[in-house]
């Protein structure tokens, strides 16, 4: 057991479970820093964050309709990797929603036991008026924003404001910009704070060249997020951006079953500037 004046650390692993190819330079920044590169592919991530005496989820991902309804090749449920790698969904008793786009908050109704943390704004903004705009509305699925209300009325769902703690070691920050209750989560670990940026940057690109993903919300938020995310991790190799192929190479393997990365690992490459 930890004893009370220790910091507790936690093993986190990315879970891979659907792709996207095909995509263009202006799908993934805003202006490419580079026309003469070639645009990444997105992968999806859950990520499962252990510690001495409990596990918890970071987002919750999509199933299948949602993959045939946006055209995502879906490899496996989410759920259904969590279970292959040894985690049954009744056991998880606590999941970070970093926002509530469908591919971050499907998979709602497989969780039992579990409390769901969730910004303020996150479900003001999900709920609200920018829901008028379907250039806002897009990403979201009234499915799954319809759950989470359900799940409020059904005493679920743990509300933070800005900064917030999960457990000793792992809190969350509002960082908005991509949506504007985006949150990012710090995880304490054997290596010092992981950062797991979600969307605050979906590629090591859109951090590392201040170039922004086109699905915004806040430019602005979005541009002062990437500060906040390279304050809380401290180092740039500790930052984990939420759809960029590059983790599965970069992060050692942890499954043989099931596509997942030991993030609580140093990468391979590091980015810290020479």
């Amino acid at each position: 057991m930890t004893q009370a004046n220790e910091t507790q650390t936690y093993e986190i692993y990315a879970i891979r479970y659907a792709t996207m190819a095909g995509r263009t330079l202006s799908m993934n920044f805003i202006n490419p820093p580079d026309p003469h590169e070639t645009a990444s592919d997105l992968d999806y991530f859950v990520w499962l964050i252990r510690g001495e005496d409990e596990q918890i989820l970071v987002d919750t991902g999509f199933n299948q309709a949602a993959a045939i309804e946006r055209n995502r090749k879906l490899t496996i449920n989410p759920v259904d990797a969590l279970e292959k790698f040894g985690v049954a969904a009744a056991d998880i008793h606590d999941i970070i929603v970093t926002h509530l786009h469908y591919d971050h908050a499907g998979n709602l109704d497989r969780f039992p036991n579990a409390q769901f943390h969730v910004q303020d704004r996150e479900m003001a903004f999900a709920t609200g008026r920018c829901m008028c705009h379907g250039f806002l509305r897009h990403p979201f699925s009234v499915e799954d924003v319809t759950l989470m209300v359900r799940h409020v009325y059904g005493e679920r769902v743990i509300f933070h404001d800005g900064d917030g703690e999960v457990a000793p070691g792992v809190t969350v920050h509002r960082i908005g910009g991509h949506s504007d209750g985006l949150q990012v989560v710090c995880v304490e670990t054997e290596r010092g704070p992981v950062v797991l940026a979600s969307d605050g940057a979906h590629f090591y690109g859109n951090i590392h060249k201040r170039a922004p993903f086109p699905i915004v919300y806040n430019v602005g938020d979005m541009c002062e997020g990437w500060e906040t995310i390279e304050a809380l991790a401290g180092h740039p190799d500790r930052v984990i951006p939420g759809h960029d192929p590059l983790v599965c190479q970069l992060y050692p393997r942890a499954s043989g079953t099931v596509e997942a990365f030991a993030l609580h690992k140093p990468p391979s490459k590091s980015f810290a500037r020479e």
